[in-house]
């Protein structure tokens, strides 16, 4: 959640941090704050770039600022239109300073940039005026960093004591509220000598926002669309683009490639709209109506694959939302996987006009093209880089080491006797997989679907072996449990639980450096040995043995490739999700390690997404290496504007990263044999084995 100015310093002021003093008014609203003129009115939008905009202006008289408030009222500033003015006191000061303190993925650390000048793009200062400390996760701030910048900025002798203070407070609030970003452009040093934040720019984590609900106090809603905010409200991960197509899809990797798919055929995705597991009927009413309500968007692609989430509920849910009407605008519906058939046949039997039902993407991708009539061509062009590596069959390996799961892999689920514990402890034991105890506090001595409890898990490792845990508990308390299962020796950890704040995750996994457990995770479907194994909530009737490992980043695109491969004919030996957040334990290089020597895999599929350089790094070690195996990449999200997260945390595409064209060349340089299109990777693969 990034909060506008205001409500920065509402939160710099409650941890100790001097700010101005300052009021908020609305459109209408009459200028009558609690101090004296002249004053600075200051447009809150989240974008940057407002000072060169107009969005900031002073007045000396009160007139002056009701003629000033009049015009910023009527300003967008990158195209977010001005609903708040912050008024605060015109300060006076000598120098301007650059503060900020940034959770960092490539570092793992908390990154404190420190400026000598401030007020100005921190990017376009010279690299000797800036100094970066990097604070470990569980250690924090040293004070001889704090040192460091202090005599760095070159702050007089007096200021020490205050600046400990300011830098500590904000450090420490990183930490309380998980932030993601507290930066303050400019600090500086006002004429009698004191310091004060006259700027600030704060991102929450937004997992730690469902366990601290009362961080909704810094929520703006007058910085979100109407369907923004209806979107929030229903639970609903959506975000608005410059197309026509409304889009809903469940799992951010598949709405990302499907918004892709459109993209690329001259179907100009409107939206990005991710159902996640929600599809209920009240979420799908919200949907619909917010797609429905839009005029830009002239047909709405509805794109399911049913893993867990049965395509059967998804078609009960949509009909009890249209309530037996024809729908307002065109729906043209793609089921796969779970149910697909049964939807399908439920939504044929509804007969209602303007549903146009598809068993496939390429059938629906004909059906939106049919609808799309004398729109516009596409604006975006198919990014494609060729790969440079010949296409060549595995080569000799020079040993022979099996994927480290044993066949017989003995599971304790922690969190057994929940909801969704015992839901995918059942459909695990359906598989085939040994799920031979459970943990849950306080419930030790009870069994759940034959399965025995134990309140720790060190009492449950005690009492027998295990190879492997699954995670299936609450946000706040996961990280915990991946600790508990590492301390109990546990070889394998698989954390399926999503809304883990980035730092607490962070910290957890730190930890756990240099221990032979091995984290998947979190925010991941799990990890399948196809014919052998299965350890999460990927839909098991999909996998058939084979020699091809699957390594993704999101779990319905490992489902739409390792469908395409079954039926195809090409079996996969171990398959894996390692999860969309930025912060994860087993990473695409770590998985490739395992199955260089594997005898029983030939070929390697990776399907990645635009944010962060785990790809990358993969590339550099298959380069180094010499990696054996011939390898695919798939890269979701190549539409997707820049700085956006789109549904994963992980899935943002960093402005000032190069972009996605230089991740793709990355790729392809190091050895990548690069797939553009979901329905090639059959083919493609079907040539090395």
């Amino acid at each position: 959640m990034k909060l506008n100015e205001h409500n920065s310093k509402r939160l710099f002021k409650e941890a100790g941090i001097p700010v101005p003093r300052g009021t908020l008014l609305g459109p209408g609203d009459e200028p009558a704050p609690p101090f004296a003129l002249p004053w600075v009115l200051k447009s809150q939008v989240l974008s940057g770039g407002r000072g060169k905009a107009g969005g900031i202006r002073m007045a000396d008289t009160l007139e002056q600022a009701e003629s000033e408030l009049t015009k910023l009222f009527t300003l967008a500033i990158k195209g977010e239109k001005v609903q708040l003015v912050r008024i605060e006191p015109k300060a006076a000061y000598t120098r301007e300073l650059y503060l900020s303190i940034t959770l960092d993925r490539q570092s793992r650390s908390f990154v404190i940039t420190a400026g000598r000048f401030g007020g100005v793009d921190i990017e376009a200062c010279a690299p000797e005026t800036l100094l970066i400390e990097h604070a470990a996760p569980d250690t924090g701030l040293a004070p001889f960093q704090i040192r460091n910048i202090f005599f760095h900025l070159g702050l007089p002798k007096e200021l020490s004591k205050p600046f400990h203070a300011l830098l500590t407070n904000l450090f420490d609030c990183c930490l309380r509220h998980r932030l993601l970003l507290a930066e303050i452009n400019p600090l500086v040093i006002t004429t009698d000598g004191g310091l004060l934040a006259l700027d600030g720019k704060v991102e929450i984590d937004g997992h730690r926002i469902g366990i601290d609900p009362s961080l909704n106090r810094f929520f703006e809603a007058a910085h979100l669309s109407d369907e923004e905010n209806r979107s929030r409200e229903a639970g609903l991960s959506y975000h608005k683009l410059d197309g026509y197509v409304g889009l809903m899809v469940n799992g951010a990797g598949l709405a990302m490639a499907s918004m892709d798919i459109l993209n690329y055929s001259g179907l100009e995705a409107a939206n990005f709209l991710d159902l996640g597991g929600g599809a209920d009927s009240e979420a799908m009413r919200t949907a619909l109506d917010i797609l429905f309500d839009d005029s830009r968007v002239g047909m709405v692609f509805i794109n399911i694959f049913g893993g867990i989430l049965s395509c059967h509920k998804v078609a009960r849910s949509m009909l009890e939302a249209l309530d037996g009407q024809e729908p307002r605008k065109p729906i043209v519906v793609r089921f796969a996987g779970n149910g697909s058939v049964q939807g399908l046949e439920l939504l044929n039997q509804a007969a209602l006009n303007g549903l146009h039902l598809c068993p496939d993407l390429t059938s629906a991708r004909a059906a939106l093209e049919k609808l799309k009539g004398d729109r516009p061509e596409a604006r975006h062009k198919p990014l494609i880089v060729p790969s440079t590596a010949p296409l060549l069959p595995a080569r000799p390996r020079q040993t022979s080491t099996p994927f480290p799961l044993p066949d017989d892999c003995r599971i304790l689920v922690q969190g057994l006797t929940g909801k969704q514990g015992q839901l995918h402890c059942r459909l695990m034991q359906e598989y085939g997989s040994k799920v031979v105890a459970g943990v849950t506090p306080g419930k030790g001595g009870s069994e759940v679907l034959g399965v025995p409890v134990f309140d720790t898990v060190r009492e449950a490792v005690k009492a027998m072996r295990i190879d492997a845990s699954i995670i299936f508990v609450p946000g706040a308390m996961a990280p915990d449990a991946v600790l508990e299962a590492a301390a109990a020796g546990i070889g394998w950890v698989v954390c399926i639980t999503d809304g883990i704040p980035q730092l607490d995750m962070l910290r957890a996994l730190e930890r756990l450096k240099g221990s032979p457990t091995r984290v998947i995770g979190p925010n991941c479907p799990g990890l399948v040995m196809a014919g052998k194994t299965k350890i999460g909530i990927m839909p098991g009737d999909i996998f058939t043995p084979g020699p091809v490992a699957v390594f993704s980043r999101s779990g319905t695109l490992t489902y739409e490739c390792v469908d395409r491969l079954t039926k195809a004919g090409i079996g996969q030996s171990v398959c894996v999700g390692i999860g969309g957040d930025p912060f994860v334990g087993t990473s695409f290089t770590d998985l490739c390690k395992l199955v260089r020597h594997d005898p029983q895999t030939r070929a390697v599929v990776i399907l990645g997404e635009i944010g962060g350089k785990a790809e990358e790094e993969l590339g550099q070690y298959m380069r180094e290496s010499g990696f054996e195996l011939p390898v695919f990449g798939f890269i979701a999200g190549r539409t997707a504007p820049p700085g956006k997260r789109l549904g994963h945390a992980g899935a943002i595409l960093e402005k000032g990263a190069g972009g996605i064209e230089v991740k793709l060349q990355a790729m392809a340089d190091s050895g990548f044999h690069l797939i553009d299109d979901l329905d090639q990777i059959a083919g493609a693969v079907a040539q090395v084995l």
